[in-house]
């Protein structure tokens, strides 16, 4: 046996002795290799299916003759196992006790029993197991490792299924606490549910006003995070040496000539020329152009403070150039870091104006184009711009923004914006504010009023570096002028008239007209004046009634509203189509009635805010607002840059008392002819003597803050949305 195991090729002197050693005999090595090459065609087969998970060694690795047959490749197996099949064959035939017999005897062997072999015959066979072939053990290995497969997945399953009962039974339990909820909710009486409020609001300590509230709306919007600055931003601008040297009861004489208010620290002094202030000649010329010859009140005060780089709270009545008093010094600004280090693709913008409404942000743009323009347009043809050119980028929604990527591929130094577009501006970092110096919010006060605060809370958050801030609009009550000085770093009051006062150069008609007689009487009021007229209608269903109407009558009029529209809706377009055909819609409804192609235009309160058309001689208020600061700005679209106009109001029973009080000592401060119908009118404050001061969070005259509407509404917005926070019910 040794010397056959000699024969074969990978087997040492070591490894011989070793199965020697543990194997003396043939029959149990061979039969240790049959074992072992067993062993190793299932580990073969697990790995093939994948089921073999350990990589250790297994317990038959002690087997010598398996740790040999793991050494050797499948060449060397097979010769092994031949040459141990044939040993065992001839040591059956020749060590058997037929081996004494003769060839011829053993020729015979096949038709004679032999007799069996003695008990202690070292080579008997009688437990001999018949081999199997390879090919059919692995089959069964395979069909055995597949039941026990399919029972492990049997078993997760189960797993499976009580995991989704049990959640299903917890979500029943869910729903019914739910349902007795809802059913405790309804069982329980208004008294009860308002005492719930009331205590509610008691643990909470809901104490502050809603005036409170906005006013700090207005602090947490515009205070710089994380650096506190004491000291506003130093400018290059200086004003003439003439001006510096007047005393202070000069500049006092001067703002008084002017009907200025101006208060703060350090005021720089008014100038009441445009020369003075060292603009341009270039814009002077347009200036002249356009029959401006010098600035209004807002202007003499607002420019110079402005160009100091002082925080600035502006307010002036409707149509007195505050937009040119914002406008100018960025676009100077812009001018001189232009001229310092040209702007490249990326960089940009130096400052920002926000608007309120599209149609805002969108004549604020066009007014900064045409100055702009006028800067860098030569004096002579051909010849080289006299100041670098300002690009500004218009930011608001319903416009592609892909069509000014000119603008932004080359760097640009103004954005004129709304908020919410402006805040998905920054957040996809189409752009970023780290050189942005300058932020200026126009109708500042309707950005509270329109739900803007979060955006642009959001927005402060995008400044890096300290900025000049200006705050401008023409109804600012005074409780939020005092909380918007507490976020701006020395500011400047410049007050021109009271805030929320109308127009001295409007004329204010108060009409009594029935609901049911309007529509006839408008026509006649239409002829009053040479068109362009405005209408203007709190209802948006009346906007469309009386286009409609006129449209009948044989005027030339369009509408413009914010459910504009809706019409064109269909199963077949999607909502941003619908946007878009709206947007497109106000556009030309505007540019045909600026244009002069259309004579009237009906709109609801988005037009009153800020919009300037020119030459408007006559606006109607078909339906009084019941704000009297919406009032305000409604009849300001008229009588703008000096002109004068007329303002036509219908009032009837409809109207609110208290709104036809705010109207009349509007009237009165105006000095214009209150009707007898609102001097029966009486004011329920007199009888409790004292003084009558108006309302600080609307501004009206007639009431006071108890009764005031506003703050009625912004109480019902919150409530509103408390309950919506609540998960409804309420009453």
């Amino acid at each position: 046996m040794a010397r056959m195991l000699q024969c074969i090729r990978g087997l040492s002197e070591e490894k011989i002795a070793a199965l020697l050693e543990h194997y003396p005999t043939p029959r149990s090595l061979y039969q240790a290799f049959i074992d072992a090459e067993l062993h190793y065609s299932r580990d073969q087969e697990l790995n093939l299916i994948g089921l073999r998970k350990g990589k250790g060694k297994s317990k038959a690795a002690s087997n010598p003759a398996i740790c040999m047959l793991s050494d050797l490749g499948g060449t060397g197996r097979r010769k092994i196992g031949l040459a141990l099949s044939r040993l065992w064959l001839w040591l059956l035939v020749w060590h058997s006790p037929m081996s004494t017999t003769t060839k011829t005897s053993y020729s015979k062997r096949g038709r004679s029993r032999s007799r069996s072999p003695p008990a202690d015959d070292p080579y008997d066979i009688g437990d001999y197991v018949p081999y199997v072939p390879v090919a059919k053990r692995r089959e069964e290995r395979v069909k055995r490792l597949e039941q026990l497969a399919s029972t492990d997945e049997t078993e997760a399953r189960r797993r499976q299924r009580e995991e989704a009962k049990r959640r299903e039974e917890e979500a029943d339990e869910e729903r019914k606490a739910d349902e007795a909820r809802e059913e405790a909710r309804r069982q329980r009486t208004l008294l009860d549910r308002a005492q719930e409020v009331k205590k509610k609001k008691a643990e909470e300590g809901e104490h502050t006003s809603n005036v409170e509230h906005v006013a700090d709306l207005y602090y947490q919007m515009l205070k710089r995070p994380r650096i506190q600055y004491t000291e506003p931003l130093k400018t290059t601008w200086r004003a003439p040496r003439f001006v510096r040297e007047r005393t202070e009861d000069q500049n006092i004489k001067i703002r008084e000539a002017h009907h200025i208010i101006a208060e703060g620290d350090n005021i720089p002094p008014p100038i009441a020329s445009f020369a003075d202030m060292k603009v341009p000649k270039q814009l002077l010329t347009h200036f002249k152009s356009k029959r401006i010859f010098a600035p209004t009140p807002i202007q003499i005060q607002g420019l110079p403070t402005a160009f100091s780089g002082r925080d600035m709270i502006g307010i002036a009545f409707t149509g007195s150039g505050k937009t040119l008093t914002f406008c100018l010094p960025l676009i100077m600004l812009a001018m001189e870091e232009e001229a310092k280090l040209p702007f490249q693709r990326g960089e940009g913008p130096v400052g920002i104006i926000l608007c309120p409404s599209r149609e805002l942000a969108n004549q604020t743009y066009d007014n900064v184009l045409e100055w702009t323009n006028a800067l860098a347009t030569p004096s002579e043809p051909g010849g080289r711009p006299p100041y670098p050119r300002v690009r500004t980028l218009l930011c608001i929604g319903g416009i592609n923004m892909s069509e000014q990527s000119h603008v932004m591929g080359q760097g640009f130094h103004i954005v004129v914006a709304t908020p919410g577009r402006l805040m998905d501006m920054l957040e996809k970092r189409k752009f970023t504010l780290d050189s942005c110096r300058y932020l200026c919010m126009d109708e500042a006060d309707r950005m509270i009023d329109l739900g803007f605060e979060e955006d642009v809370r959001t927005i402060m958050g995008f400044f890096k570096h300290q900025r000049q801030t200006l705050l401008f609009s023409a109804t600012m009550p005074r409780k939020i002028q005092d909380f918007a000085q507490q976020s701006l770093i020395q500011p400047i009051l410049v007050n021109v008239g009271r805030a929320g006062a109308a127009n001295l150069d409007v004329l204010q008609v108060v009409e009594y007209v029935k609901q049911e007689a309007k529509m006839v009487y408008l026509l006649e009021c239409l002829q009053k004046t040479p068109p362009p007229v405005i209408i203007f209608s709190e209802n948006k269903n009346e906007v469309d009634d009386i286009q409609e109407y006129l449209l009948l009558k044989g005027v030339e009029a369009v509408a413009i509203h914010g459910s504009k529209c809706k019409v064109i809706h269909t199963q077949y377009t999607s909502s941003w189509l619908n946007y878009w055909a709206a947007q497109e819609e106000r556009q030309y409804a505007i540019k045909s009635f600026k244009s002069g192609a259309k004579d009237v235009m009906v709109a609801s309160g988005v037009a009153s805010k800020g919009l300037d058309f020119n030459d408007i001689q006559h606006v109607i208020i078909f339906s009084m607002p019941k704000e009297i600061e919406d009032y305000v700005h409604q009849i300001g679209r008229t009588g703008r840059s000096g002109k004068t106009g007329i303002a036509t109001t219908f009032v009837n029973m409809n109207t609110a008392e208290q709104t036809l009080l705010d109207l009349k000592y509007l009237l009165m401060e105006a000095s214009q002819k209150v009707p007898p119908f609102l001097q029966s009118i009486e004011d329920p404050r007199a009888a409790q003597g004292g003084a009558l001061k108006g309302c600080p969070v609307c501004g009206g005259l007639g009431h006071g803050i108890s009764a005031c509407p506003k703050l009625e509404d912004n109480q019902r917005r919150v409530m509103a949305a408390q309950r919506g926070a609540d998960g409804g019910g309420g009453y």
